[in-house]
């Protein structure tokens, strides 16, 4: 059985899967209160069923929320360190991309980064099979928008979709539907798949540029 977890962003899910079967899955939009909401969500996904019988947890490291990511990894660290339980990292731009299978498109997946810029990753999909086009990347829209005009039917999904499409200056995308444009659980659990296991210390976030304080403490500091 896999236990995953998503709390990147505004949005929260857990699952619980085996193999291709769901178990039990929960997934939750009401904003960044994640320290309150991810663990009961865990409980009540796992429904009484003991966390030994787990074979591995699986969550997005990042990129998203600095917050967000690092609720999601100490959840799932903390988890696993009871019974030595393997971790598997997720990149959430991909798990994104995993809710497109069984579609034939583009999948640009997209994180607001502030500042007119965004968390950015690519994917072609074509039936069940997810293949990443580039590198997890911070990019500006203007860069984005050139990047995608190479491609056709990009449906454009993330919690930075909306503003993204706002002001692409392409207009070979769509965005996706309400019910798709999220991260969740269930595209964690099937990236993880033929993923590598770590251990829950090796399990860490994984930020593609420092976060605003730090930014701001460079600045103070001139460096």
């Amino acid at each position: 059985m896999l236990l995953s977890l998503d709390s990147s962003a505004v949005t929260a899910s857990v699952a619980l899967t085996d193999g291709q079967k769901i178990i039990n899955n929960e997934f939750l939009n009401s904003g960044l209160t994640h320290s309150e909401t991810l663990m009961p969500m865990v409980k009540r996904v796992m429904n009484g069923l003991d966390y030994s019988d787990l074979d591995a947890i699986a969550v997005n490291v990042g990129p998203g929320s600095f917050t967000g990511i690092r609720i999601g990894v100490a959840a799932a660290k903390g988890i696993a360190f009871v019974n030595n339980t393997p971790c598997i990292a997720v990149s959430t731009l991909e798990s994104i991309a995993y809710n497109f299978v069984d579609t034939d498109c583009i999948v640009c997946a997209v994180m607001d980064a502030r500042r007119m810029q965004f968390y950015n990753a690519l994917f072609r999909v074509r039936g069940k099979k997810v293949q990443r086009i580039c590198d997890d990347r911070a990019i500006s829209i203007e860069d984005l928008s050139r990047d995608i005009a190479k491609y056709d039917n990009v449906i454009i999904a993330g919690d930075g979709a909306m503003l993204c499409c706002e002001n692409l200056s392409t207009d070979n995308f769509k965005l996706a539907d309400e019910n798709l444009v999220y991260q969740n659980a269930l595209g964690v659990a099937m990236a993880a798949e033929n993923k590598k296991e770590v251990s829950h210390t090796q399990l860490v976030p994984v930020y593609l540029r420092p976060s605003q304080a730090e930014r701001e403490l460079k600045l103070k500091r001139g460096v």
